[in-house]
């Protein structure tokens, strides 16, 4: 802020500083300081007022004053300093301290002012810029277009001193194609100056200028352009624009040259070919326009069409300029999107040594890619396809940009047919009527640069002017030669569509001046032609030529982004068609952008087939890619899904764990629902359970028969009938309630099995108890005076029995009540199955429930272990003691078994426990006595129980 303000101090007096001052930085630096001084100098410390007020009169004589050039000053400058020294030792114009300074520092203010008059002065005189330049086309008019345009495609490299001044260079090589855009340029002017509707009363002409293909030549012929023909040297009359707008430039490089200097001047340049993204920056470039569209779409809509034919592993070749450096960035840059790889990535330009375009070749012979991504100039690719034609490298599938990519002249040069096949963008094609033979009446030419002409004409026909007897190698010209039968670059108008883009620039100016001019019969030629006013008219105009093209320009300078897609398709005869395949509109939405038309495609080798171009082959479903070390994305390994994973698309980067209730298949691409695993009747194991379950169900049942049958005798009598039945009606219980375990778990039958096992088992051991404490008690009550019998009579055993059942009963039914059984899906015990079981619910309540039950085991053991040796001929105590020793030992084993045992196999252990102790107590209890009924019937008697028969042991 300080410093802007100081200069707007400074600006307000010293009014040079308002314009451009037109000098040297070396002379700028003296001029600010020679402000600051006079500043400085003339301010009264008293009152910070400038002094210098009352001579604004005199200073309004000082306008007069007039440079003389170089190092003179006129008349009326001596005059100014005369007043100025008066006023300055005048009192009105002293300062108090201004006796102290020396002479020589009073002459050094002065010598400044004047040299600040003198500049002032200067910036209304013209100076020519650069050295002068003859066009090699030209034509006068009432407005002048300038045309740059490279005749000559190359120049011989000159050895610089750097003593001298460089010389000019020596073009080399005639570009016909360039002849051919210098023709539409004229073209167009010829037709806007016959026209009775654009510009009517106003001639275009025109000064073209050859640039060779050479940045330094591009900059001298543009200084040229903006300079006045009729400034020799420096005038004292304002400049003039020597031309209104410049049409041309094909090269991106030389479009950035050539608008970085015209542009501070505000004239447009409007490119024809110069597509690099860059230029579309309007604040580095505000004055360039162009009718081709930006490399920024070109260079996107190549990434894609690479996409689209599933090449994920490409070389690119791109020309070492702003062309080929910004058009491969972008390409670059969609195409890590999109995960295509570039495998290599190599530029160069076509004046560089030969080593260095064999090392690109060498490059491209050892790669894996098989195709070539190639942003290249025509100029660039002339070179190249000559190196190449050196080697067989006709396998390679080219893809093109726009600059090439229809260009005869390249397929031409393509003796060895390497591009066959080669497929790209360019510009759609378009047809100007007329300019086909306007471009072909070549003898006006002659008119312009007599030079020029004679080396465009031998090189035209083949021919020489003026050989020597001895040097008479062609034929020579006689001038009248005919462009009949001749084929050659100049004869080809495969380049229509860039023609036609020229044509448009010429026709884009036209349409502004016109506009400006206020045509309509006539045009007001009074109009003064600010080149920032036809800039800025050009950027509005919107029109469509007589071919029906729509011509506008968008902020950026740029037209509407549309290409077709070409491939080359060879010929019986050698030649090349360029065959339309199909179209790219970027002002369409993404997926529409890019259309395929119904014909068939030619790839490399001149097959139908798609060539394949990947690091890696595609990984199958089923796979993933992993990627390698140090490697690009595209290059990748394909490892298999792990187990409950999949991948049900090729390319895969991951796999996808299948959700809990399904598992992978084998080939890992699907998710398959996981077999539900539960114990079935159906199977092996179940039924032999079940057998086994009915098997000690029906024992069971015969035992009760045969107890029932014999009821009556002494045996069954003795041995406490009535707690024998019940508990062999819970041992029937028990062996059914095993059935319960099998099936699919339901909310019912969990809840059944578990309240079912436990009463159960709980009513058979108070059986068990209650006879134990019954054949204790008995014994006991053999003794004299003993009465303990009474204590536990018939309905003692009933309520034990009943009491002790009830207790389970109510642990069941708030186990039922607070947290249930319920069916649920076990995931982790099997991988690949789902092991339908009951979970517990409650795991307190269950732990209660056997706890209760290994209680009531453990009492009946020890009751049973005190009465094993009572003296008596049928102790059933022993057999109770064996029972309960098996019934602890299954329950004991059940334990670890139960834990380590998975899925199915858990509930065949509970079920094994279950069946494993009821036959304990069946057989333990009621086998010996349901032998002596069947097989020792004399055995049963009243006698041998009470011990009086032979003692008889188990």
């Amino acid at each position: 802020m300080v410093v802007e303000n100081a200069f707007g101090i400074l600006a307000s007096r010293w009014r040079i500083f308002y314009r451009r001052i037109n000098l040297s930085p070396d002379h700028v630096d003296p001029l600010v300081v020679t402000a600051c001084i006079l500043h400085n100098f003339l301010l009264n410390p008293a009152d910070n007022q400038i002094l210098l007020n009352e001579a604004e009169q005199q200073g309004r004589e000082m306008a007069a004053v007039q440079n003389m050039g170089g190092n003179r000053a006129g008349r009326a400058a001596w005059d100014v300093r005369g007043i100025l020294t008066t006023f300055f030792n005048s009192p009105e114009g002293s300062v108090p301290w201004q006796d102290r300074m020396k002479r020589s520092e009073k002459r050094i203010v002065l010598l400044h002012l004047l040299l600040m008059i003198s500049v002032s002065q200067f910036e209304e005189s013209c100076r020519r810029r650069g050295d002068p330049e003859i066009p090699q086309l030209s034509k006068g008019g009432d407005i002048v277009l300038g045309g740059i345009f490279y005749f000559h495609s190359r120049w011989n490299i000159k050895q610089n001193s750097y003593k001298q001044k460089p010389q000019l260079l020596e073009c080399i090589s005639v570009n016909f194609r360039e002849f051919q855009f210098a023709q539409a340029m004229l073209f167009a002017i010829e037709e806007i100056n016959n026209s009775t509707e654009l510009l009517p009363g106003v001639s275009l002409g025109y000064r073209i200028y050859d640039s060779c293909g050479s940045v330094v030549r591009s900059i001298a012929v543009t200084l040229a352009l903006t300079n006045d023909d009729n400034v020799v040297s420096a005038s004292e009359k304002p400049c003039n624009q020597a031309v209104h707008a410049i049409v041309g430039q094909s090269s991106s490089s030389h479009s950035t040259a050539v608008t970085t200097i015209i542009g501070p001047l505000n004239i447009p340049l409007i490119s024809h070919f110069a597509t690099c993204a860059c230029l579309s920056d309007k604040s580095k470039y505000p004055s360039f326009f162009r009718t081709a569209p930006s490399d920024y779409y070109q260079s996107r809509a190549l990434a894609h069409l690479v996409k689209h034919f599933g090449w994920t592993w490409v070389g690119a070749v791109r020309s070492n300029d702003d062309y080929g450096n910004n058009g491969m960035a972008t390409f670059t840059e969609t195409a890590q999107q999109l995960g295509i790889c570039l495998e290599y990535s190599v530029s160069f330009f076509r004046t560089d040594p030969t080593a260095k375009i064999q090392n690109i070749i060498n490059i491209i012979k050892t790669s894996t890619s098989k195709v070539i991504v190639a942003f290249l100039s025509p100029g660039d690719l002339e070179v190249f396809i000559q190196e190449l034609s050196l080697h067989k490298l006709s396998w390679y599938q080219w893809v093109g940009s726009e600059s090439w990519i229809f260009d005869s002249h390249i397929a031409t040069l393509d003796k060895r047919h390497i591009l066959d096949g080669a497929i790209g963008l360019s510009i759609p094609k378009s047809q100007v009527s007329g300019l086909r033979e306007f471009m072909l009446d070549v003898k006006p030419l002659n008119s312009s640069n007599n030079k020029l002409f004679v080396e465009f004409w031998e090189t035209l026909f083949s021919c020489k002017f003026k050989q020597s007897q001895s040097e008479k190698i062609q034929k020579e010209c006689t001038g009248h030669e005919d462009l009949t039968g001749v084929e050659n670059g100049f004869t080809d108008m495969s380049l229509m569509p860039i023609f036609n883009n020229v044509y448009k620039g010429v026709y884009a100016v036209a349409h502004a001046l016109h506009d400006i001019l206020r045509c309509n019969r006539t045009c007001n030629t009074s109009v003064t032609l600010d080149p920032l006013t036809i800039l800025q008219h050009i950027q509005k105009i919107h029109f469509k030529t007589k071919e029906g093209d729509e011509v506008y320009f968008n902020k950026n300078g740029d037209p509407p982004a549309k290409y077709e897609i070409i491939n080359w398709q060879p010929k019986q005869n050698g030649s090349v068609d360029f065959i339309t395949v199909g179209l790219y509109d970027a002002s369409l939405p993404a997926e529409k952008q890019m259309t395929f038309l119904n014909k068939s495609l030619n790839m490399a080798q001149n097959v139908q087939q798609v060539p394949v171009s990947v690091c890696s082959e595609k990984c199958p479903p089923g796979t993933h890619k992993f990627l390698q070390k140090g490697r690009p994305v595209c290059c990748y390994e394909c490892i298999r899904c792990a187990e409950g994973e999949i991948s049900n698309i090729t390319d895969s980067t991951t796999c996808l764990r299948c959700p809990l209730e399904s598992w992978s298949n084998e080939k890992r691409d699907t998710c398959i629902i996981k077999e539900a695993e539960f114990l079935t009747y159906e199977e092996m194991m179940g039924s032999l359970l079940t057998g086994v379950s009915l098997l000690g169900t029906c024992l069971t049942t015969v035992v009760a028969f045969i107890f029932f049958r014999y009821r009556n005798t002494p045996l069954v009598r003795a041995n406490n009938s009535e707690l024998s039945f019940l508990l062999l009606f819970s041992l029937t219980l028990c062996f059914l309630c095993s059935l319960t375990f099998i099936g699919r778990p339901s909310a019912w039958s969990c809840m059944l099995r578990y309240t079912a096992f436990g009463i159960t088992f709980v009513l058979s051991i108070s059986c068990v108890l209650g006879k134990t404490i019954v054949v204790l008690m008995a014994f006991k009550a053999t003794f004299p005076g003993k009465s303990i019998m009474k204590l536990f009579g018939p309905t003692q055993q009933r309520l034990s029995v009943l009491g002790f059942t009830l207790i389970q009963v109510i642990i069941c039914v708030l186990w039922l009540a607070i947290s249930p059984p319920f069916p649920s899906q076990n995931f982790k015990e099997f991988k690949n199955k789902i092991i339908l079981e009951c979970s517990l619910g409650s795991a307190v309540a269950f732990s209660a429930v056997l706890g209760y039950i290994g209680l009531l085991a453990v009492f009946c053991f020890i009751f049973a272990f005190l009465a094993r040796k009572l003296p008596d001929n049928f102790n059933e105590a022993k057999f109770i003691t064996f029972s309960m020793l098996i019934f602890c030992a299954v329950w004991i084993t059940f334990i670890p078994a139960y834990v380590s045992s998975p899925g199915k196999f858990t509930v065949a252990v509970e079920i094994f426990a279950i069946l494993a102790s009821n036959f304990g107590l069946l057989i333990c209890i009621f086998i010996p006595k349901c032998y002596i009924i069947l097989v020792r019937p004399e055995k049963n008697t009243k006698k041998n129980m009470m011990g009086k028969g032979a003692q008889t042991s188990f």
